[in-house]
């Protein structure tokens, strides 16, 4: 305290770090790429463990034996399906009633705000089947839910068919404490996200439903299942949910557990586990692993059913099912019996699961990184933004010289003229016009589409995204200098004053950001930092302007996309990347519209406008 009051030692610390911040910020941003590349390397990393005292141990004994019951009748709603063009709801309908379950439907229809080419769909209806099973020993306060999605052509008809199974076995059972619901939901999210609201008679997305006819208790947990073959030679597991949502880790932890007592092969982000830590292999494969994570958990979209649920604190995974010709192989009994021991575990829960993380990263299915071992890497490029330029020394005396007049001349002798001091148009200005500009990127692309289709050969979804294209780029001319259209030439101290505000609107906007999406807040601190930390009028236009462009918003979703490509392993060229970048704006717009994705309206009124004030910084003079 006595360092911050005394005036002399305030003055002496901040010319030692005005004369050393260039130096600081180059650590502090090495330091932060280190610092998160070594978090896969396993000797920094924690070993997975049950917190949960209810899921401690795997001391169940799986009895599930109608594997080939399973695929049998998976065979037979495939038939069924395919008369019926579609969802076969008469026959699901009949198939749970005969397992004795109380079963009801759903019917919803969504019209989509442009076509999703992906799916060729724009007027969606459907209708949802679920069947509940009642507790025998409880007082049906509580539920778990078991859902498959029925998709089109032959995807996913061995998971209905093992739902199935498994909604019969366990009607033949006497130990269940919750209500179980196998949902059979149609068109995938739409409708989960029909049923979910229906369920808890919300309406947050526009979703025009029919309100549920039968429901059980609060939902406690859930599990998706996705199997498209009657081979599977690994699970994997998929955690990343709708705006980077993750599931208690004990949800993961059990999944892990039981794989390790069946035998069964697991993969997280599609790659199994290696042992080999202390190699270069296998450092790799682990940061791989950990870097898919991030990237998916980044575009803030849910990756499978069971996204949806975690909005409504419903711990919730999807277990997909892998044939990727491997010589081992295993049948639906095994992965029944999985789901037998996973579910007989969450049946013995006493309250949610709450005592494990919610914010992880795995880089590896038996390893993960806590938040208190992954933020400090956040927290190095945040102190970037917090050094850069609000301790210098103009910066600290600056607020004095705003409010200080300058002084009249006495006795004809005039005080030196203080510099002068900006108008708040000056540093208003570009602030308004940048945010202005990020409406207009949030709101117009989905209402011009119409009149873009009207003049111009191209789809609804094409005019949606190279509208949204059209303004980003227009934007880079719009706020550009226009400070000068109510005060004239830009002063000085102006641009310091947009700086000093632009950067601490930055660092909060990140900070922000990372505490609710860490992936998404990390990627965007990486690329923009650099840039916006360094950035002055002074600077030679050109290779300026060209460094800003290519660390932009827009340019990180481009890198991304090649990145993720790399990662999974199917390398594009650039103009199937190009391609790839367009389905992935897209796809953003829908996801927001559809389900609630705040990665789009994050970027396009917060981020962005941010990035246009520190462009008109460069051409301030």
């Amino acid at each position: 305290m006595g360092l911050l009051s005394d005036p002399n030692r305030r003055k002496a610390l901040t010319n030692l770090l005005t004369r050393l911040n260039t130096p600081i910020c180059m650590v502090c941003y090495l330091a932060a790429i280190v610092w998160f590349m070594g978090l896969a390397f396993e000797p920094f990393t924690l070993r997975t463990y049950m917190s949960e005292n209810a899921m401690g141990s795997t001391m169940v004994e799986e009895r599930f034996s109608a594997g080939e019951r399973a695929l049998s009748t998976a065979k037979e709603f495939d038939a069924h399906k395919r008369k019926a063009g579609g969802m076969p709801v008469e026959w699901l309908v009949k198939s749970m009633q005969a397992r004795g379950l109380e079963v009801f439907t759903q019917s919803f229809s969504r019209k989509l705000p442009f076509p999703d080419e992906n799916k060729e769909r724009y007027m969606v209806h459907g209708t949802n089947v679920y069947g509940i099973l009642r507790a025998p020993r409880a007082p049906r306060t509580e539920a778990l839910v078991i859902t498959a999605p029925c998709s089109p052509g032959n995807s996913n008809n061995q998971a209905v068919g093992l739902l199935l199974a498994l909604a019969q076995y366990f009607r033949n059972q006497v130990y269940w404490a919750k209500d179980i619901i196998f949902l059979v939901n149609e068109h995938d999210l739409i409708g989960m996200q029909a049923w979910l609201e229906g369920y808890h008679h919300t309406n947050i997305t526009g979703m025009d439903y029919s309100p549920l006819q039968g429901r059980a208790g609060s939902i406690q947990a859930a599990l998706s299942l996705e199997l498209s073959s009657d081979v599977i030679t690994s699970l994997d597991l998929i955690l990343e949910g709708l705006n980077g949502q993750l599931p208690n880790l004990d949800l993961a932890n059990l999944f892990y557990a039981f794989c390790q007592k069946l035998g069964v092969l697991c993969t997280i982000q599609g790659k199994l586990q290696r042992n080999d830590w202390d190699s270069a292999e296998g450092y790799t494969h682990a940061a791989q692993t950990m870097m898919l994570m991030v990237l998916k958990q980044a575009c803030g979209r849910s990756w499978g059913d069971h996204g949806l649920f975690l909005r409504y604190h419903i711990e919730a995974a999807s277990i997909r099912g892998i044939n990727s010709f491997r010589h081992y192989k295993m049948d639906a009994t095994t992965i029944g019996r999985l789901l037998e021991g996973m579910v007989r575990k969450l049946n013995n829960l006493l309250e949610r699961l709450h005592q494990s993380y919610f914010f992880y990263l795995l880089p590896s299915l038996s390893r993960f990184v806590s938040i208190g071992y992954y933020m400090p890497a956040f927290g190095l490029l945040a102190v970037i933004l917090l050094l850069r330029y609000p301790f210098h020394s103009w910066a600290l005396d600056l607020w004095v010289h705003l409010g200080t007049p300058a002084l009249e001349a006495v006795d004809g002798v005039g005080e030196a003229e203080q510099p002068s001091s900006p108008g708040v148009l000056t540093v208003l200005t570009p602030v308004v016009i940048s945010h202005l500009t990020g409406v207009a990127l949030y709101l117009l692309p989905v209402h011009l589409q119409e009149m873009a289709v009207e003049h111009f050969p191209v789809s609804e979804t094409e005019a949606v995204v190279l509208t949204a294209i059209a303004i980003y780029t227009a934007g880079l001319a719009l706020p550009h200098n226009t400070q000068r259209l109510l005060s004239g030439e830009g002063t000085e101290q102006g641009w310091k004053v947009l700086k000093l505000t632009a950067l601490l609107y930055l660092a909060v906007l990140l900070g922000c950001t990372a505490l609710i999406n860490f992936s998404l807040g990390f990627i965007l601190a990486v690329t923009l930092v650099p840039i916006t930390a360094s950035i002055t009028p002074n600077m030679p236009k050109a290779l300026s302007a060209l460094a800003m462009v290519l660390l932009s918003p827009a340019f990180t979703i481009l890198y991304c996309v090649f990145i993720y490509q790399e990662l999974v392993e199917v390398p594009v060229g650039f103009s199937e990347g190009w391609m790839l970048f367009l389905s992935v704006i897209s796809q953003g717009i829908l996801d927001h519209a559809l389900y609630g994705s705040l990665v789009y309206p994050l970027l396009a009124l917060f981020i962005y406008p941010c990035w246009l004030m520190f462009w008109n910084i460069l051409f301030w003079n």
